[in-house]
């Protein structure tokens, strides 16, 4: 079988793809990625085989992707919500697809087309447990279910010692403002900070505390095991990713889904949003007690996240959807 998946050029849309891609291709199938140039160095490294489909470099219109759909013929389509007009594409090319989700269904608000409006019966692999996913959504699509394997390309984990706090605003919406009032809140707190400043130069900090490690990029996957509290954006990744880690959170949402996501964690308890830098650091300390509830409610996401199928096993699903007319 010949599978593409097709992504944004963004960590945030291509990353949550990877696990399953790779499953695919190690239960032997024949796989490709088209998404722009701004991912490929991560994707080859994850020994996947990307390409930019004709002129696209960040999202991908349905005429970019048809000439590639003729040359490889595949026989099922994965495409993110981010690029709703791959859905468009394999329709008009007779070609079974899934739409790959990247966490919890957004609002259309966020500048992004409703996937549930652009193909409505086109099935939903869903990386988001279905206790935090939106209620309408769960109730309106046909889902296939797929543990949130969080990845990320390998290096080097910070070395701490005692409590740590992982902070990060992701690529997008992060400020030197932002993180210089985290830090500062984050300094009369007797916990490591390691900060990954993503889109600020680190150089743009201003009066790094002692207690704090600042880099530009941190290995996210494999280091939120490591931790006790995460301060973060709101971003699908680093949301689902905590969760997965059993790591309590502090939100602190800029724009697009983060909004959404801060308030489903903080309904369900595994987390606390915020709307100030001043709050982080009583949110914090309150986090890192022992018998904190949100800590609970993050272990209990954890082991409902750990009960959803593997991406080996969905790998096992996919020629079924493959065959469908």
């Amino acid at each position: 079988m010949r599978v593409l998946f097709v992504g944004l050029s963004t960590a945030g849309h291509t990353y949550p793809m990877v696990p399953l891609a790779r499953a695919v291709r190690a239960a032997g199938h024949e796989v490709h990625v088209a998404v722009g140039e701004g991912v490929h160095p991560e994707l080859r490294a994850a020994g996947l085989r990307p390409f930019r489909p004709a002129d696209a470099f960040y999202g991908i219109y349905a005429e970019d992707l048809a000439p590639e759909l003729e040359r490889l013929r595949p026989d099922l389509v994965v495409h993110g919500w981010g690029v709703p007009e791959a859905a468009v594409a394999a329709r008009r090319a007779g070609i079974a697809s899934l739409w790959h989700g990247f966490g919890r269904m957004f609002a259309e608000r966020i500048g992004l087309d409703s996937p549930v409006r652009v193909a409505p019966n086109v099935p939903h692999v869903d990386i988001c447990p279905p206790s935090l996913q939106d209620p309408d959504f769960l109730s309106a699509v046909e889902r296939v279910a797929l543990r949130p394997v969080p990845w990320s390309p390998p290096g080097p984990i910070p070395r701490t010692g005692g409590r740590v706090v992982y902070v990060t605003l992701g690529t997008a919406f992060g400020t030197a403002e932002l993180l210089t009032g985290v830090l500062r809140a984050l300094s009369t707190v007797d916990v490591r900070v390691v900060v990954a400043t993503g889109r600020v130069d680190p150089a743009e900090l201003s009066a790094v505390p002692p207690n704090a490690t600042v880099r530009a990029w941190v290995p996210q996957a494999a280091f939120l095991p490591h931790v006790d509290v995460v301060v973060h954006h709101g971003g699908s990744g680093t949301t689902l990713g905590a969760l997965a880690a059993g790591v309590p959170q502090v939100l602190l949402p800029q724009g697009a889904d983060q909004f959404g996501n801060a308030d489903a964690v903080h309904a369900a308890g595994a987390g606390v949003r915020v709307a100030d830098p001043a709050e982080v650091a009583d949110t914090v300390a309150h986090l890192l007690r022992p018998d904190a509830a949100e800590r609970e409610a993050a272990r209990a996401l954890a082991a409902e996240i750990a009960a959803m199928p593997s991406p080996e096993e969905v790998a096992g699903r996919l020629p079924e959807y493959a065959a469908r007319p």
